[in-house]
């Protein structure tokens, strides 16, 4: 395993929060779950598990990733995969209060605006986390994984490998909406983009002045 910066640790923590946070948004938005999400919200469906033990469901799922890449794909498991796994369940329940706080009452007006902030977290905790390097997510170093082995771009994977999750995820009893559809189609492009951006910010301010 490669040595970890703090910089590097203290990156991918915070994409780790965003990541949790915006799953938690997307589900209690009640407009669909994000590809991931719906992942979670069928095993918690399929284990009989209530909605607040969606994170205690995230973490059943990462661990079983987690075990198929360690034989895939062990170079992208890092200290940054296992640091991950152990806080994003309480990172995802976290995020389902914040929601409760911040829209208290189910509007229309309040499912959209939530919607969009949890899909914004969510894109750019996972950008966040890629550009940190320190180990991937399960759900993107098994999107890595397909790449390796395809060799196509990130975002055309990602997109398929999303779409294949939303299948999964509504057999299992995962709830499918308006907000899963956009997440599928632009959650590849976005991030990719989003994580180039922070490539090349952090690439300017590595450079001597």
């Amino acid at each position: 395993m490669k040595k970890v910066k703090i910089r590097e640790m203290l990156l991918a923590v915070a994409g780790i929060m965003l990541v949790g946070t915006g799953v938690a948004f997307n589900a209690a938005s009640a407009l669909g779950n994000d590809p991931v999400g719906i992942v979670y919200d069928g095993i918690r469906n399929a284990a009989s598990l209530s909605q607040q033990q969606l994170g205690m469901a995230s973490n059943l799922v990462n661990l079983v990733l987690l075990a198929g890449i360690f034989f895939t794909g062990r170079r992208y498991v890092n200290v940054g995969t296992f640091i991950y796994i152990i806080p994003y369940g309480l990172f995802v329940d976290m995020g389902g209060k914040l929601h409760q706080i911040l829209f208290p009452v189910r509007t229309l007006p309040a499912q959209i605006t939530g919607a969009a902030a949890g899909c914004l977290l969510l894109y750019t905790g996972v950008a966040m986390y890629i550009t940190a390097d320190i180990g991937l997510d399960p759900f993107t170093g098994v999107v890595m994984v397909i790449r390796d082995r395809v060799r196509r771009e990130y975002r055309v994977v990602k997109v398929l490998f999303d779409l294949g999750c939303i299948v999964l995820g509504t057999v299992l009893g995962g709830k499918l909406g308006v907000i899963t559809v956009i997440t599928a189609l632009t959650a590849g492009p976005v991030i990719q983009y989003f994580s180039d951006l922070m490539k090349r910010q952090i690439k300017h301010t590595k450079k001597p002045q």
